[in-house]
């Protein structure tokens, strides 16, 4: 691809997006659609900043009168209108615990904000022993926080500062997933005794649903949906087909795209395509019995981070496709399915920062953020 830099604060990179292979490095002709063009198309965009001056951002979602917000992990969370930052930051927000990967995280609207008004959180809680992924809610009077409530804390309490997941998103039936890292402890994860390492269902007010996998096990957390996960920083529902798909960050390489499914093993720490950071090997097993096998890994590691589904008609070509931030490789990563299978991906706006995570405006637009440097993105399809 080639990208061209419009002057003052336009970030102008004019893409050609190919469909059709692997192999996402090819240098395409920017005056017209590059010869491998499949079926499906290809798309021209333009990568405008819409604001760069933001610090360690990890979630967007946008309010029915037109506000962005968008949460920094130090705890912050900015206003944005018309694509322009308001200078405006929500009060409120509960304390977080900024250190290491701790902080304020994801941020989804209940699918009936329109007569709930609940906004939903994802933090690292401060508790005595350290700290642990957290789940609250809460309503909005202009920008001040009222009615915030923790619905979920994930136990037990752990003094690491890394590995806390997480993401939350809602299914067609109103319950809530929320994803929890491993925080380190291996064993654990393989264990129902603990929520770490696992992906949980909650109703929408943090209780427990009848149907849970495990509600029958004697010991088990009664909300574990999976098991056997490291650190799942993407999670979105594709509410065309019913389905949530996740990823989630592998050792040193193994990172993983995975199907969740009710009651599956994802492996974590038996298997993994990756190895430990200093070299030696984690595990023999790529792939054991009873394991549920990723539907893609990466070797080496693009550290997978956020996940969104295109169902806009704005992007041609791209409808249904996943897209996923990539922090280490500094890209955003657009896979292409046949059904439930990986069929390919192509590679963005690469080096063009970390990206945290990618979402669909009401309009159909795509806006992504990034660290490294901090910014906001909208992403322009031509005509």
């Amino acid at each position: 691809m080639k990208l061209f830099f419009a002057p003052a604060v336009l970030l102008s990179a004019i893409i050609l997006l190919s469909c059709s292979s692997n192999d996402s490095h090819n240098i395409k002709d920017p005056v017209g659609p590059s010869a491998d063009t499949t079926a499906t198309g290809t798309t021209e965009i333009t990568a405008q900043t819409i604001y760069s001056d933001l610090s360690n951002p990890w979630g967007m979602v946008w309010l029915p009168d037109g506000r962005l917000l968008v949460t920094e992990r130090a705890g912050e969370i900015l206003v944005f209108k018309d694509d322009k930052f308001t200078g405006q930051k929500l009060t409120g927000v509960p304390k977080v615990f900024n250190h290491g990967q701790g902080g304020l995280m994801d941020i989804k609207l209940h699918p009936d904000y329109a007569t709930n008004g609940w906004i939903y959180i994802t933090y690292s809680k401060p508790v005595e022993g350290g700290a642990t992924t957290a789940v609250a809610r809460f309503k909005l009077n202009g920008t001040t926080i009222t009615n915030l409530t923790d619905i979920f804390t994930a136990k037990p309490y752990l003094t690491a500062d890394f590995h806390f997941g997480s993401r939350v998103v809602f299914d067609k039936d109103k319950y809530l997933f929320v994803s929890v890292g491993e925080r380190g402890t291996q064993p654990k994860v393989q264990q129902l005794d603990n929520d770490h390492g696992k992906i949980h269902r909650l109703n929408d007010d943090g209780s427990i649903p009848s149907g849970n996998p495990f509600e029958n096990t004697a010991g088990a957390h009664k909300s574990i949906w999976t098991l056997g996960h490291r650190n799942p920083q993407g999670l979105v529902y594709d509410a065309e087909n019913n389905r949530i798909w996740e990823v989630e960050h592998g050792p040193k390489g193994g990172d993983e795209l995975n199907l969740i499914e009710k009651g599956k093993n994802y492996g974590w720490p038996k298997t993994s395509y990756g190895i430990n950071y200093d070299g030696t090997v984690l595990t023999p097993n790529k792939e054991l019995p009873g394991i549920e096998n990723p539907k893609h890994h990466w070797v080496p590691s693009i550290a997978t981070c956020g996940l969104s589904i295109v169902t806009s008609d704005k992007y041609p070509g791209w409808k249904g496709n996943l897209l996923v931030g990539a922090l280490a490789l500094m890209h955003i990563n657009r896979i292409t399915l046949d059904g439930t299978n990986y069929k390919s991906e192509e590679r963005l706006l690469q080096n063009k920062g970390r990206f945290r995570y990618i979402a669909q405006s009401p309009d159909g637009y795509l806006y992504a953020i990034s660290e490294g440097p901090g910014a906001l993105l909208k992403l322009i399809p031509s005509k």
